[in-house]
């Protein structure tokens, strides 16, 4: 008699998310639980708890379910409880940075209710590799270190969020990975004629351009953002680069005036300097990094861009704007990361251009460091797999 599927639930995942970067995290997640499926000799059935978008889901399959959850589906006994209880575990990625206080009481107590429920039903809940705080506030930091000590696996994605879980006190064991983007698919570009155009990709933060989500600089930021991206492009089409702007988060065209909405900055900045050349609108996140992949140098305000490129081994100069891209990338040992809430517009232009002449030993780090990424992954994918084969009786 054959063994049932192995059953996953995914919590703060999404199919058809505006941010690519968290489709590219459910992407690489899946492609990670098909991994263990297979060399387990089982098949496995993937429920994702998606929130209600606009836009159709561009991650689907034979073996993934698609429920849509809001805050009555949580509360409810025949929705949030019923779908988690049909599960051998679930598995929380945090949507890659929101296990903190910073983005809202709304986000966390959302977040908080949904692992808290998962542990009264006694379905073991593992938390992804995600960034972890910071949480400044007692009750939150309470709630914080409750769920992760009930957790069957706590995940970090780097050493920054491991040193937040310690410093809360914390003392149980706790798997240092990193971002499962890292293993989202992609195609190799062809070969280009070594004459060409240097290709420069500048990914355009469509939230930096406006300021934030309330236009006062609640990121404080010590540069100024939009005119740091016209100096980056002034800069490099001087030098007789091809510039591409390339987005990474982008509602459907009937939100074209929405506040993060990478492309519509970048459509207008298209039409501000000409010769400039628009990337696509791309349809998933394993399109973007196909695209990425085909560049020569890239810079970037959204993460997962930036991994994307780092992850296709194109040298990349990360822009931060929160302490996620200094863990990320300093925990790999790859350094080359600008503050953009601690330096200048100057400052910042004179690293890139510096990253850039020195572009091929960029791509010799990228090489180190992706390979020092991967088998920090393989921690939390070998950890996953012997949890799930206790589960589900492999």
């Amino acid at each position: 008699m054959s063994k049932r599927p192995i059953r996953v639930c995914l919590l703060m995942h999404s199919t058809r998310s505006d941010n690519l970067g968290l489709g590219a995290l459910t992407e690489s997640e899946i492609s990670i639980l098909r991994d263990i499926a297979r060399d387990l000799g089982r098949e496995i059935q993937i429920t994702i708890l998606d929130g209600k978008e606009n836009r159709v889901p561009y991650i689907t399959g034979p073996d993934i379910r698609i429920v849509e959850m809001n805050g009555k589906f949580i509360l409810n006994p025949t929705g949030f409880l019923r779908e988690v209880r049909k599960a051998d575990l679930v598995i929380d990625i945090g949507a890659g940075d929101s296990f903190a206080d910073i983005y809202g009481a709304n986000r966390l107590r959302r977040m908080f209710t949904t692992k808290f429920l998962t542990h009264g039903a006694g379905v073991p809940l593992v938390m992804a590799p995600q960034t972890v705080g910071p949480f400044t506030k007692p009750t939150s930091t309470r709630l914080a270190k409750l769920t992760m000590r009930l957790c069957a696996l706590v995940c970090t994605r780097d050493a920054m969020s491991t040193d937040a879980i310690r410093d809360m006190g914390l003392k149980r064991p706790v798997i240092e990975a990193s971002d499962v983007a890292l293993r989202l698919p992609f195609d190799t570009p062809a070969p280009r004629d070594p004459g060409a155009p240097v290709r420069v990709g500048l990914n355009v933060s469509g939230l930096l351009m406006a300021k934030g989500y309330t236009g006062k600089n609640e990121f404080g930021l010590s540069a100024d953002y939009p005119d740091l991206i016209r100096d980056i492009i002034r800069h490099f089409q001087g030098q007789g680069c091809e510039v591409h702007l390339v987005s990474h988060v982008h509602p459907p065209r009937q939100e074209l005036t929405h506040r993060e909405d990478d492309y519509e900055a970048s459509t207008k900045l298209q039409a501000e300097f000409p010769g400039v050349h628009l990337a696509p609108r791309f349809r998933t996140p394993s399109e973007a990094k196909s695209f990425i992949a085909g560049l020569d140098f890239f810079m970037g305000a959204r993460m997962h861009a930036c991994i994307a490129a780092f992850s296709s081994g194109v040298p990349v100069v990360p822009m931060a704007y929160s302490r996620k891209f200094a863990g990320l990338f300093g925990s790999l040992g790859y350094d080359r990361t600008v503050d953009c809430t601690t330096e200048t517009n100057d400052a910042i232009l004179g690293k890139i251009q510096a990253a850039f002449d020195d572009r091929h030993q960029l791509a010799q780090e990228t090489s180190a460091a992706l390979s020092k990424g991967l088998k920090k992954l393989s921690l939390y994918q070998d950890a996953l797999r012997d949890l799930i084969a206790r589960r589900a009786g492999a």
